[in-house]
Order: structure tokens, then sequence, then C-alpha cells
């Protein structure tokens, strides 16, 4: 069996997180928004429907307690959650709290403009307020079953 590998720009593009049952968490290094990817720690996927039901349910589950979590931990209007997969073709899930505020707002966050990357000082910054999304065992709130 193969060996998981995350996918070399999605390696390049965030930084490590949190790992729940199925996924790991990565934070996009771009300082216009809190944004967490989502990659399920398997082999050769491509497409929700590559994941097993059992997983799917699984996935679906985390995708909601990430929404939830980032949506308290930065007071999000709204969370965008998108899969595309258009450059990336490993299976990764978008999760984005938007404001009324950031640049991109109404309109898509994802391929909006280029990408601002963090110095050490914001991506510190960054990693420690999103703490409740990255380690769910820190959020206040009443943990999800599977976390």
């Amino acid at each position: 069996m193969a060996r998981f590998e995350l996918h070399e720009r999605l390696n390049a593009d965030t930084l490590p997180g949190g790992v729940l049952q199925l996924c790991m968490l990565r934070v996009m290094d771009d300082a216009r928004f809190d944004w967490i990817v989502m990659v399920p720690r398997r082999t050769g996927l491509t497409e929700l429907h590559d994941l097993l039901p059992p997983q799917r349910a699984i996935l679906m589950e985390e995708i909601s307690g990430v929404s939830e979590r980032l949506k308290a931990a930065t007071g999000a209007r709204k969370i965008n959650v998108a899969m595309f997969g258009n450059m990336v073709p490993q299976l990764h899930i978008h999760v984005i709290a938007r404001h009324e505020d950031d640049p991109a707002w109404p309109g898509g966050a994802v391929g909006f403009g280029t990408r601002e990357p963090m110095d050490d000082a914001a991506r510190k910054e960054k990693l420690d307020r999103l703490m409740p999304v990255l380690r769910p065992g820190l959020n206040t709130g009443a943990p999800s079953a599977l976390f």
C-alpha cells in the first residue's frame, strides 16, 4: 500500500495544523484570509466519490466541525466550503472564513488575486488564533463525537 503524501503545491502554500480522524488540517499561508485546507489522509483520492461511504460520512462531519470552530474563532459572517482540484488533483477541501471587509467579498476567495504569504510573526499570530480550529480538544464549545 502506498504511503500518504501531501501534494507539493499544498505543502508549499500551507502551514501545518492539526490532524483529525480522516483529515490533515493545513492553514493557507495567505494574510488576506483565515483559510483552512482539509486533506483526507488516503492515497490516490481526487474526487469526493473516491472515498468509501463511511469515509465520506466522516469527512462531512469533519468539515462541519472545522467550519463551526472556524466561524467561532474568527467571528466570520459566512464560511465558504469548496472542492476544486483543477490545479491540485489531490482531494482537498477549502474552508474559508469570510467577512464583509475582506478583499474578495462578496465574490469567491479561491483564485482571487495573488496569495500574500505571511512573515514569521503573522504566521505565529494566525496559528495561535486558530488553535481552537486546529486542535479541536481546545475548543470550548460542545465537542463533536468525532473530535
